[in-house]
């Protein structure tokens, strides 16, 4: 039953015009005076934010800020988390190419809508990485890689925080996610960059065929969640991966075996 009205709940609030306010008004520069009390009530550390902050025009702008560059140093390791958040779980896929997350079965085949692709990771590794409204949103490489190829799936978008992803209509493998997929010195890997509610804006501010670990690739207009997978017997997590554990850009994932 909470499930159901959970779902319901979302369905009725979360349409296109519903969207288009809360978009227009966060990038509005009346949005401005909300910027204090977003930062004291998320408890953000604003020590290593790039400008100062009375130099952003609109709440929009804050949340994609940018950080001081060298507040987040790179682990001298090959798989770096690509973003500032929580590890919701991490693991291996079983039955093949399923995952769990929150007690929902996830097949790997819906989330990249490609069957021969999911094969490629069968028996692999994946992490799930949450960010909060209170996270830097630049979403950074993970690894030195070469994009074989990069698309988008799915239109609409749902909660991914722990309600959403508890009782939500699968959200990782419905919402709307851009898709990347890299060739490393440890294999191939996908980097999945999952909407959230409301607003749908992965935005990629890097073009380039080649990633270098650490390097901005993009960033996230609302809280989201970043997915990778690894091929089988290609990685082994850092031993301080752990669910619910929080992470920071830069800092180790994990090793080739």
């Amino acid at each position: 039953m909470k499930k159901k009205f959970y779902q319901r709940t979302i369905e009725l609030t979360n349409g296109p015009i519903t969207s288009k306010m809360i978009r227009q008004f966060a990038r509005s520069s009346t949005s401005r005076w909300m910027i204090p009390n977003y930062i004291k009530t998320y408890k953000i550390p604003v020590d290593d934010v790039e400008n100062s902050l009375s130099s952003f025009p609109s709440l929009h702008d804050f949340f994609i800020r940018k950080l001081k560059e060298a507040s987040r140093p790179l682990a001298p390791v090959p798989i770096v988390s690509p973003v500032d958040g929580k590890i919701e779980v991490a693991g291996d896929l079983h039955e093949s190419i399923r995952f769990l997350v929150k007690n929902q079965h996830y097949s790997l085949t819906d989330l990249l809508g490609d069957r021969a692709l999911s094969d490629t990771y069968k028996n692999g590794k994946y992490i799930v990485l949450y960010l909060s409204p209170a996270d830097y949103h630049r979403i950074h490489s993970p690894a030195d890689g070469k994009v074989i190829q990069q698309f988008v799936l799915g239109k609409k978008s749902y909660p991914v925080n722990q309600a959403g992803l508890m009782y939500g209509k699968s959200p990782l493998s419905s919402n709307y996610r851009l898709i990347s997929e890299l060739e490393t010195e440890f294999g191939r890997m996908l980097v999945v960059k999952v909407g959230a509610m409301f607003i749908n804006s992965i935005e990629m501010t890097n073009s380039k065929k080649i990633w270098k670990k650490g390097e901005e690739i993009g960033y996230f207009s609302f809280g989201s969640t970043v997915v990778l997978f690894f091929e089988e017997n290609a990685i082994a997590f850092n031993e301080k991966v752990g669910n619910g554990s929080a992470i920071k850009v830069g800092e180790a994932l994990g090793n080739m075996v």
